[in-house]
């Protein structure tokens, strides 16, 4: 995954976390605006969360930060 990506991600469940809490839910369309200006890095995001990691469309922020924290660059 790429750094920037990697960062948007964390940025974005940290936002969610402190504005809802840690049992907020999301899904991989929450690091986007809602048109598609970035179908690449769209798709990588989609298969990170539904290849790589079989992810159930929504997840809980703190399960999704704490993966990519986890994932080696």
């Amino acid at each position: 995954m790429r750094a920037e990506l990697k960062a948007k991600i964390v940025q974005v469940c940290d936002a969610k976390i402190a504005k809802k809490g840690s049992n907020v839910g999301l899904s991989f369309y929450a690091f986007f605006a809602n048109k598609n200006d970035d179908p690449k890095c769209l798709m990588e995001a989609a298969h990170w969360w539904i290849i790589e990691h079989r992810l159930n469309h929504f997840e809980k922020a703190d399960k999704i930060k704490a993966l990519v924290l986890a994932q080696s660059d």
